[in-house]
C-alpha cells in the first residue's frame, strides 16, 4: 500500500476529523475539524476549495452522482452546497427555526433528507427546488438515518423510535427499541428466495450493544442480535455480500455473521484484528475488500478469504490511535483520520495503465508516476513523475507518452534519464496512443494522427511530419490502430485494414473484412497481424499473401493479444481475458496450409494485466503499481526436468510439438527414449515440413528407408511439391494428390495413386494428365479387380488396355489373356477358348484349362491343356470324360504315374493285359504288374525278375504262393522270406525237410533272434552241430554255440574251431574263454590244436599282448619248418595289429621280422642281378644261421656263391670254411663242392669295403647295411627294398602297411616288382611320397 498524500493542518490538531469522499468519480475530498470550515481537496492531496461555517460541522454528505456536497453546522438552520463543476458554494434555507442535527442524500433521485434537534424533518427535492417540511416526526434529536432503493427514508433519533417515510415525508411504520438508535442501514437480509432484491431490512446499533434487524415486511418480529460483553460496544458495522454484515467491536474484535433466517445469531467469522481497540469497518465492494483501523494500523483482508491478510499498514507516529476509514466508490484510494487530528491516503488500486514496444515496457506505478523497465534486457527500471493522472499512456523505443482528454506529454528515455519534450494538443478526446522509434500515432474521434515525436531534431520534409487518417473523402471512422518500426496499421468501422508504409509515406496494402475490425495485434515485424472484428471474432492476417485465418476456439471476452518477442519463436501470440491466457500458434508453412492452432491456456491471478511475452514468461501488470511474471502452462518443458513421471514429459512434448519447438522436444524425446516419442517428433517435423530435423530424428531411430526418401526430396524448391511427398510419407494420400496437382510436377499425382494402386483415381487423373497411360493403368486395374472376382468390370478394363501398338506387344498379349480368362469366366467361352488358342502363351492355355475345368468344360480343358502341351493335365481331363482312345495318343508324352495308373485299370478290365502291363509298369505299380505276369500273361521268371529288382513284399508273397502251387519248395520258402513272412517259411521248411535251404536264405536275410534259434534248435534235434552252433551264436547264445562248435568232429578246414573262436571273441565271457583254450591246448580230448587257433583266438578277445607271443611261436614253428613266408606273413600281420592297437612291439618279433625279411630281399636282388645287396641280405641271414635249422646248408652255400660272385672274398671265405665243418661238409651239393673246396685251401682274404652313410638320427657314419647305431645307440629303420638301414634325406613309406623304405632304391624296385616285398599289397611308384616328418616312424614303436 503506497501513501498518496497526508492532511496535517495546524487548526484540526487535538479533535478527531470528520471526512468524506466524492461519490462515483472519487476526485474529492472534503475534510472538517473543529475549525468551523469545510476543506475540500482533490485526490492527489491539493486544495480544491473551503466552506466556512458559523460553527462545528455537524454533518455533511455528496449526492449520489458526486456532483454536490451538502453541509450542516452548529448554530445554523441553513444547508450549505457546494457545487463540483463549478466551485461554487450556495445556501439553502431550511425554513426550520431550531438547529440541524442530521443529514443524507438518496440512492436514487435528488432528495436530500435533514432532521432537527427537535425531531422535524426537510426533505428537499434539488432537481425541482421543493422543500417538504415535517414537523414533529420525532420528539426529540434526529441522530442517524438512511434512504432505501425505492427512496423510502428510515431515521432514529434520541427518542428510542424509529420511523419509515416515504420521499413525501409520510411516515409508513414505526418502531420502538430499547435505548438510542445509531449507525443506521437499509438492506437485503439474505433470504431463500433469490428474486427478492428489495431492501426491505433496516438495521440499526442499540445503545452501543445490540443490532437490531426490522424487516418491513415482517414488523412483528424484529430480531435483536446481542454479543458476547468481551467484545466491548459496537463501533460500526457495515453489510456486505448476499447478506452477510461484518461488525466491529471496541476492543479490537471484528464478527461476520449471516442475516439468513437459519443462520441468524452464528458467528461465520471472528478474529482479534487489534490488541486494544477498533475504530472503524470499511468494506470496499469494488475490490472485494474490507479495511479495519485501531491502535495505529490499518489491516486489510479480502473478502472472499477473510483468514488471509491482504495487507497490513502501520501509523507508526500515530500513538494516539486512529479515527474512521472510508474507500473512494472505485477502491483506488483509502483515507483514515487520526485522534490527533492529521488525515492519510493510501493508494489502494491503481488504474491498470500500461504499454510496450519491443522488449521495453511502460506501466503506473502511482497516481503521478510510471515506471520503464527492460526486464528481457536486464536494464534497471526508470521512474517518470508526470504533471496529471494519466488516462492513456504509450511507449516507444525512445520516448514516453502519458495523457488525459485531449492532451499528452511527451518525454525522451536516456540511458538512465528521462527528459520531457513538449506536449501536446489534439483535435479530440485521446481514445490511445502508439509510439515507436521517430513517430506517434493517436487516435481519437474516428481519426489518427501520424506525426513525428522529435520533429525539430530530424531535417524531414514538411509533409512528413504530421498527416491526418483517413483521408478526407473515405467516409469511415478507424476504430483501432498499431504502428511498428515501418507501419501505421488501423483498422475501421468498414472492416478495412490498411497498411502505411512511412519510409515511404504512402498505403502499401489493403485488406476487406466483412464487418469492423474493433483491435490490431502487429507482431513485432508487422508481417503478421492478429485483428478482432465486432462479432468478437479472432483472426491472423499476413499481408505477404493478403490472406486472413480464423482463430479456432476464439473466445468473446478476449481484451488483448500480445506476441512472443523471444525471435525464435515466430507465429507465437496470447490473447488474454481478465480470467485466463490463451496460448496460440501460427503455423505458416506445413503440409496442410497455414493454420491458427490453440496449444492450451494459464489462469491469471485477479486483476492482472498482461504486457509483455518473452519465451513463455508473461510480465503483468497489477493493480498495485509493480509487475509479477507468469509461466505459461504452454511452456512447462522450459522448466526443470528433475525426475518428471513420463506422463508429463509426453505432456511436455506435446506442448513443445505444438509450439514447434523442436530443439526442445529432441531433449524431451532424448530422456523418453521411446520409440514412439521419436516417431510422434518426426510425424511433427513431416508436418511443419522441417525436412533436415526429420532426416536427424529418423537416423537416430534407424528408419533407413525415411531417411533416404528423404534426403531424396530435402532439395525440392517447389513447395507445394515438397509438401505433396510428405504428405506422402506421412500417409495423407489425398491431401498429397491435391499439393501434387497445384505444383509444377502434377504428375507426381498420377504415379502416387499407381504405386498406391487406387486405381479409380489414377484412371481419373490419367484422363487429365496423361491419356497415353490410360491402357496401362486399365490393365493394372483388371488385375486387382480379376483378383476381388469383378470380373465383369475387368473384362472392360483389359478391353481398354489394348493399344494396339507394336511397341507394346507384351502388354497387349497380357491385356489379350486376361480378355480370354474373363470371357470364360463370365460363360462367354467360346470367344475365350478362340483367343487363348490364338495366343502363343501356354501358360495362359493351362490358366483357362483350369477355369474351364472348374467349370466342368471338360472337352474344352483337355483341348486347350493339350495344346499348351500339358500332357498330364489334358489326359487326365480325357479320363474325367471317359476318352480312352485320346489318353491313349498322350500316354507316350504323359510323366504322371497316376494316369498311367488310371489307363493300366481301364485296359485290364478290357482283357488288354499287355496294354495293361506296360501301363502299371510306368506308373511303377510292381504289384499290379507281378499278379498280370503270374496270373494272365503267365510269365513267373519275369514277375520273380522284378520281385528282385523291386523288393515288394506283396509281390514276393504272390510269388511264393505261384511257387507252392507248383511244389517248388525251396523257391516258395526263398520268396516267403523275402515278403518277411518267415514263420510260414520255417514251417514249410520243416514240412518238406528244406530246413538247410531255409537256413541259408535266412543267414543271409534279415532276421530276428527267435527266427534264428528256431532254426538252431531244429538242427540241435537234427544233431547236425556245425548248424546249429553257427544259428545259436546269430541269436546270440554264445555258451549253447560253443558248446555245439566243439561237438563237432575235426575236418580238413576245421570250420567249428574258427566259428568257435569268434563265438568267444563275441562273447567276451572268462569261463568260455577258458573252455575253448582248454580244447585247443588238448586238455579235453588229449589232442593239441593248431598254434594258429589259440593266435586267433587271443586275437579275437584283443588280447594283443598273448597274440604276439603266440604269433613268434608259431612263426618259430614255420621257420622250422622251412616255411618262411608263412612265418613272415603271420610276424607282419601281428606287427600291424599291435601297430594300430599303439601297442609295443616285442624286440623278438621285431628282429625275427628282420631277419625273415633280409632273407624274402635276397631272392628279389638275385633274381633282379643285384649280387651285392643279396650278398649283404645273406651274410645278415648266415649270422642268423641258428633261426633257419631245416635249410642251412643250401643258405651258406648260396652266401658263399654270392659273396664271391660280388667281390666279398674274406666273406666267401668264412662261410666256406663254416661249411668244411663235418656236420654239413656231407650235405653241400655236388655242384659246389669242389668249389667251396678250392676256396678253403686257397684263400684269399681281400673284400670291398662296404659303403658308409649317416644315421638319421645322429648323422654318424655307419656301413648302410648295419642297423644298430654305435653312436646313439639306437635301432635304425630298415629299407623294406634293400634290408639297409634309412636315410634321413631319402625317406618314403609304403602306403599300405606304413613300413619305410628309401625312395630312390623302392622307386627302381617298382620297375621290375608290382607288389610291396613286406605287405604285398599291389603297388605303384606314383603312390611313393616323400613326407615331411619321419619322426613317426623310427624309435619307440620296438622295446628296447
Amino acid at each position: 500500500m503506497k501513501k498518496v498524500f497526508t492532511l496535517l493542518e495546524r487548526s484540526w490538531l487535538g479533535a478527531p476529523l470528520q471526512f468524506t469522499w466524492q461519490k462515483t468519480l472519487g476526485n474529492y475530498l472534503a475534510v472538517t475539524g473543529a475549525d468551523h470550515t469545510v476543506k475540500i481537496f482533490d485526490r492527489h492531496g491539493q486544495k480544491r476549495s473551503e466552506i466556512i461555517l458559523p460553527g462545528n460541522c455537524v454533518a455533511m454528505d455528496w449526492d449520489k452522482e458526486g456532483d454536490t456536497l451538502a453541509v450542516i453546522s452548529e448554530k445554523s438552520s441553513s444547508i450549505y452546497l457546494w457545487d463540483a463543476s463549478t466551485n461554487k458554494i450556495s445556501q439553502l434555507d431550511s425554513g426550520m427555526r431550531d438547529q440541524m442535527s442530521f443529514l443524507l442524500w438518496s440512492k436514487y433521485g435528488a432528495f436530500l433528507a435533514a432532521g432537527t434537534v427537535k425531531g422535524n424533518l426537510l426533505i428537499y427535492n434539488r432537481q425541482t427546488s421543493r422543500k417538504i417540511p415535517v414537523l414533529g416526526k420525532h420528539t426529540k434529536r434526529i441522530t442517524c438515518g438512511c434512504w432505501s432503493s425505492e427512496n423510502l427514508l428510515a431515521l432514529g433519533s434520541e427518542d428510542k423510535m424509529i420511523t419509515v417515510s416515504n420521499q413525501e415525508g409520510d411516515t409508513l411504520r414505526q418502531t420502538p427499541v430499547r435505548s438510542e438508535p445509531s449507525d443506521m442501514q437499509f438492506s437485503t437480509m439474505k433470504t431463500d428466495d433469490r428474486n427478492s432484491t428489495s431492501e426491505s431490512t433496516i438495521s440499526v446499533v442499540v445503545g452501543k450493544k445490540t443490532l437490531f434487524l426490522f424487516n418491513l415486511n415482517d414488523p412483528d418480529s424484529p430480531i435483536d442480535l446481542e454479543f458476547q460483553q468481551r467484545y466491548g460496544s459496537i463501533v460500526c458495522y457495515s453489510w456486505y455480500g448476499d447478506g452477510y454484515i461484518m461488525i466491529g467491536f471496541s476492543r479490537g474484535i471484528f464478527v461476520v455473521i449471516s442475516t439468513h433466517i437459519r443462520e441468524i445469531g452464528q458467528e461465520i467469522f471472528q478474529a482479534r484484528n487489534h490488541k486494544d481497540n477498533l475504530s472503524s469497518i470499511a468494506i470496499s465492494q469494488s475490490l472485494n475488500k474490507a479495511a479495519t483501523c485501531g491502535d495505529n494500523c490499518i489491516k486489510i483482508h479480502d473478502l472472499s478469504e477473510l483468514k488471509e491478510m491482504y495487507a497490513i499498514i502501520n501509523l507508526d507516529d500515530e500513538n494516539k490511535g486512529l479515527g474512521s476509514l472510508s474507500w473512494t466508490d472505485d477502491g483506488q484510494l483509502l483515507a483514515v483520520s487520526t485522534q490527533r487530528g492529521s488525515l492519510h491516503v493510501f493508494l489502494t488500486k491503481l488504474p491498470v495503465l500500461g504499454d510496450n514496444c519491443s522488449t521495453r515496457i511502460a506501466y503506473l506505478t502511482s497516481l503521478l508516476e510510471v515506471t520503464i523497465a527492460n526486464p528481457v534486457e536486464g536494464e534497471l527500471p526508470i521512474t517518470v513523475s508526470v504533471e496529471v493522472e494519466p488516462n492513456f499512456l504509450a511507449v516507444g523505443l525512445y520516448h514516453l507518452a502519458v495523457g488525459m482528454n485531449n492532451r499528452a506529454w511527451f518525454y525522451a528515455l536516456g540511458e538512465g534519464y528521462v527528459k520531457k519534450l513538449k506536449d501536446v494538443e489534439y483535435l479530440g478526446t485521446v481514445a490511445s496512443m502508439c509510439l515507436h522509434s521517430d513517430y506517434a500515432a493517436v487516435l481519437f474521434e474516428g481519426k489518427i494522427q501520424l506525426h513525428m515525436i522529435e520533429s525539430e531534431i530530424l531535417d524531414a520534409e514538411e509533409e512528413r511530419e504530421t498527416r491526418l487518417f483517413p483521408e478526407v473523402d473515405d467516409r469511415c471512422r478507424i476504430l483501432c490502430h498499431a504502428l511498428t518500426g515501418d507501419f501505421l496499421i488501423y483498422g475501421t468501422d468498414t472492416g478495412v485494414i490498411r497498411y502505411f508504409f512511412t519510409e515511404d509515406w504512402q498505403y502499401v496494402n489493403e485488406y476487406r473484412h466483412p464487418v469492423s475490425v474493433k483491435k490490431v495485434f502487429p507482431d513485432p515485424n508487422g508481417t503478421k497481424l492478429v485483428f478482432i472484428d465486432e462479432k468478437s471474432e479472432g483472426f491472423v492476417y499476413c499481408p505477404v499473401n493478403d490472406i486472413s485465418y480464423e482463430i479456432p476456439n476464439f473466445p468473446p471476452t478476449i481484451k488483448g493479444v500480445l506476441w512472443e518477442n523471444w525471435p525464435l519463436d515466430k507465429g507465437v501470440f496470447i490473447a488474454y481475458d481478465d480470467d485466463k491466457v490463451y496460448t496460440f500458434v501460427f503455423h505458416k508453412d506445413t503440409i496442410q496450409g497455414s493454420k491458427v492452432i490453440l496449444a492450451g491456456g494459464t489462469k491469471v491471478p485477479f486483476s492482472h494485466k498482461p504486457l509483455l511475452l518473452y519465451n513463455g514468461e508473461l510480465t503483468c501488470q497489477t493493480q498495485s503499481g509493480k509487475t509479477n511474471n507468469i509461466f505459461l502452462n504452454t511452456h512447462n518443458f522450459l522448466g526443470s526436468l528433475k525426475d518428471p513421471e513420463p506422463s508429463e514429459l509426453k505432456q511436455m512434448l506435446t506442448q513443445a510439438l505444438m509450439l514447434k519447438r523442436f530443439s526442445d522436444a529432441w531433449e524431451l524425446c532424448k530422456i523418453l527414449n521411446d520409440q514412439d516419442t521419436w516417431n510422434e517428433l518426426a510425424r511433427a517435423c513431416l508436418h511443419h515440413m522441417e525436412v533436415e530435423f526429420a532426416i536427424r530424428v529418423y537416423r537416430t531411430i534407424g528408419n533407413v528407408g525415411m531417411v533416404m526418401s528423404l534426403e531424396q526430396v530435402k532439395g525440392i524448391e517447389d513447395h507445394n511439391l515438397l509438401a505433396g511427398h510428405l504428405a506422402m510419407f506421412s500417409n495423407n494420400f489425398s491431401l498429397a494428390q491435391d499439393l501434387y496437382l497445384s505444383s509444377i510436377y502434377p504428375f507426381a499425382a498420377l504415379e502416387m495413386r499407381r504405386d498406391l494402386q487406387h486405381w479409380d483415381s489414377a484412371l481419373q487423373l490419367a484422363k487429365r494428365l496423361a491419356p497415353e497411360q490410360i491402357p496401362f493403368i486399365s490393365k493394372e486395374y483388371a488385375i486387382q479387380l480379376e483378383f476381388t472376382g469383378d470380373y465383369v468390370n475387368a473384362l472392360a478394363h483389359y478391353e481398354k488396355g489394348i493399344t494396339g501398338d507394336d511397341k507394346h506387344l507384351e502388354h497387349d498379349e497380357a491385356c489379350l489373356a486376361g480378355v480370354a480368362q474373363m470371357s470364360i469366366r463370365m460363360g462367354d467361352i467360346r470367344r475365350g477358348v478362340n483367343q487363348a488358342v490364338k495366343h502363343p502363351s501356354r501358360l495362359l492355355k493351362r490358366d483357362c484349362g483350369a477355369i474351364l475345368e472348374n467349370m466342368k468344360q471338360f472337352s474344352e480343358a483337355a483341348q486347350l491343356y493339350e495344346k499348351g502341351q500339358y500332357y498330364d493335365k489334358a489326359a487326365s481331363v480325357y479320363i474325367r470324360c471317359k476318352n480312352w482312345a485320346k489318353v491313349g495318343e498322350l500316354l507316350p508324352n504323359v510323366s504322371s504315374p497316376k494316369i498311367h495308373l488310371q489307363y493300366a485299370k481301364a485296359k485290364e478290365a478290357d482283357g488288354r493285359y499287355k496294354e495293361a502291363v506296360v501301363a502299371y509298369e510306368n506308373a511303377k505299380q510292381w504289384n499290379s504288374v507281378i499278379r498280370i505276369y503270374l496270373d494272365h500273361l503267365n510269365n513267373p521268371e519275369k514277375a520273380v525278375q522284378i520281385v528282385r529288382e523291386t523288393q515288394s513284399l506283396d509281390g514276393a508273397k504272390m510269388v511264393a504262393r505261384f511257387f507252392l502251387q507248383l511244389g517248388d519248395y525251396g523257391s516258395a520258402i526263398q520268396f516267403l522270406v523275402m515278403s518277411k513272412c518267415n514263420h510260414e517259411a520255417f514251417t514249410l521248411a520243416q514240412q518238406h525237410n528244406q530246413m538247410e535251404i531255409y537256413a541259408d536264405i535266412i543267414g543271409s536275410a534279415d532276421t530276428s533272434n527267435e527266427d534264428y534259434q528256431s532254426i538252431a534248435v531244429y538242427f540241435e534235434g537234427e544233431k547236425k552241430h556245425l548248424q546249429a552252433g553257427k544259428f545259436f551264436f546269430l541269436c546270440g547264445q554264445y555258451a549253447r554255440a560253443l558248446k555245439q562248435f566243439l561237438k563237432c568232429p575235426n575236418t580238413e578246414d576245421n570250420t567249428a574251431i574258427e566259428m568257435a573262436i569268434e563265438t568267444v571273441g563275441h562273447a567276451k565271457d572268462e569261463f568260455l574263454t577258458n573252455q575253448l583254450i582248454d580244447h585247443l591246448l588238448g586238455e579235453s580230448d588229449g589232442m593239441p590244436k593248431d598254434a594258429k587257433y589259440l593266435f586267433r583266438l587271443y586275437m579275437a578277445l584283443k588280447q594283443y599282448r598273448e597274440a604276439a607271443r603266440t604269433a613268434i611261436i608259431i612263426a618259430r614253428e614255420e621257420q622250422s619248418a622251412g616255411n618262411y613266408r608263412n612265418a613272415h606273413d603271420v610276424l607282419f600281420s601281428m606287427y600291424a595289429e599291435l601297430k594300430t592297437q599303439k601297442i609295443q612291439i616285442p624286440s623278438e618279433m621285431a628282429t625275427n621280422l628282420m631277419i625273415l625279411h633280409s632273407y624274402i630281399l635276397v631272392k628279389i636282388h638275385v633274381k633282379s642281378g643285384d649280387h651285392m645287396k643279396g650278398a649283404r641280405m645273406l651274410i645278415r641271414v648266415a649270422n642268423n644261421i641258428s633261426k633257419f635249422p631245416s635249410h642251412i646248408v643250401p643258405i651258406l652255400t648260396s652266401t658263399v656263391i654270392e659273396c664271391h660272385r660280388a667281390g666279398l672274398k674274406n666273406s666267401a671265405f668264412s662261410f666256406a670254411a663254416m661249411l668244411m665243418r663235418p656236420e654239413y661238409r656231407n650235405k653241400i651239393d655236388v655242384k659246389y663242392k669242389k668249389k667251396i673246396e678250392a676256396m678253403v685251401r686257397r684263400p684269399d682274404t681281400s673284400e670291398i669295403e662296404e659303403v658308409s652313410t649317416p644315421c638319421p638320427f645322429c648323422e654318424f657314419l655307419l656301413p648302410e647295411s648295419e642297423l644298430l647305431c654305435p653312436g646313439c645307440k639306437n635301432n635304425i629303420p630298415y629299407c623294406i627294398a634293400t634290408g639297409r638301414h634309412m636315410l634321413k634325406n631319402d625317406w618314403t613309406v609304403c602306403p599300405h602297411c606304413d613300413f619305410p623304405a628309401l625312395y630312390s632304391e623302392f622307386k627302381i624296385m617298382l620297375t621290375t616288382e608290382n607288389t610291396c616285398p613286406m605287405c604285398s599289397e599291389r603297388l605303384t611308384s606314383d603312390q611313393l611320397q616323400k613326407p615331411t616328418d619321419f619322426t613317426p616312424y623310427p624309435r619307440g614303436e620296438v622295446e628296447q
